[in-house]
């Protein structure tokens, strides 16, 4: 599969999962495009001066430069095989603190920046009959049982949406697709620019801010996955032939995973009489 799928695109690549899966990329052979909103910030992350590695100026809400940066990684390389679309960041507040345009601004990377780079990213791959995308989306899009990350598990909900959507309508053309929820990983994530509060908090929110303090103060720098390891599952998953859909990443995924599926089978058990009772009657 290496040979066939030699050529990795990764968006976000300047720090977190994405930085280190590229690096893990890059010693290992394969030729790798990565993007970030800077160059010199990529370059300076990655610390690579070779010609299987391209470093990309792109900006995921800008679909002709999201088109442009594709097109020199299909030019360089001659091919892009494996997409994976890392770039993101994490909003916390409560759903009445965060403004319309807070909102609106995390979608738009979070979900419609997706949404770009798979758009131009298509016609190669499907020209070529063979490809992977993955699109990392978290456990927080699976479950949103998380006080103070509302709108951010909505972008990451509908990025699982549309993945399992785009999973059917790729698999003609041989392309896979993975979404990938990981857990806590010890990476940027809560800290700089990875991570934004509201503008103007709610000092009633008490449950939002406990969460919010714990998530800044407590759990960053002490979450329990290894990248390095999360990257090595991703190049696994990508070298076979008929990958899962559904990429659960950590022990604290999958519990999390668990108890949502406990407590929907719990709530449409309680309810299944009387919900499924809802046919005309002939």
């Amino acid at each position: 599969m290496m040979n066939t799928r030699k050529t990795w695109l990764i968006t976000g690549a300047s720090k977190g999962l994405g930085l280190t899966l590229a690096k893990k990329l890059l010693a290992q052979g394969y030729n790798v495009a990565a993007t970030s909103r800077t160059i010199d910030a990529l370059r300076e992350a990655v610390q690579e001066n070779t010609t299987n590695f391209l470093p990309l100026a792109m900006n995921v809400v800008d679909e002709s430069d999201v088109a442009k940066a594709i097109d020199k990684a299909v030019e360089h390389f001659g091919s892009i095989d494996v997409v994976v679309n890392n770039a993101g960041y994490g909003l916390i507040g409560g759903l009445e603190e965060l403004t319309d345009e807070e909102a609106r601004a995390n979608f738009d990377v979070n979900v419609f920046g997706s949404l770009n780079v798979i758009r131009k990213a298509l016609p190669y791959l499907r020209a070529q009959k063979n490809g992977h995308i993955f699109n990392i989306s978290s456990i927080g899009g699976f479950s949103g049982g998380f006080p103070a990350f509302g709108i951010y598990c909505a972008t990451k909900f509908a990025v699982h949406g549309f993945t399992e959507s785009l999973y059917h309508e790729a698999r003609p053309f041989g392309i896979n697709v993975s979404l990938v929820m990981p857990g806590y990983f010890r990476t940027s994530f809560l800290e700089g620019g990875s991570i934004v509060k509201p503008k103007n908090e709610i000092e009633a929110y008490q449950n939002v801010r406990a969460v919010q303090n714990a998530h800044l103060q407590d759990i960053n720098a002490n979450q329990p996955g290894d990248p390095e390891k999360a990257a090595d599952v991703m190049i696994a998953v990508a070298n076979q032939s008929d990958p899962a859909l559904h990429l659960f990443l950590g022990a604290d995924a999958y519990k999390v995973a668990n108890d949502k599926i406990d407590l929907i089978q719990k709530d449409m058990e309680e309810f299944k009489s009387l919900a499924t009772n809802t046919a005309f009657i002939n």
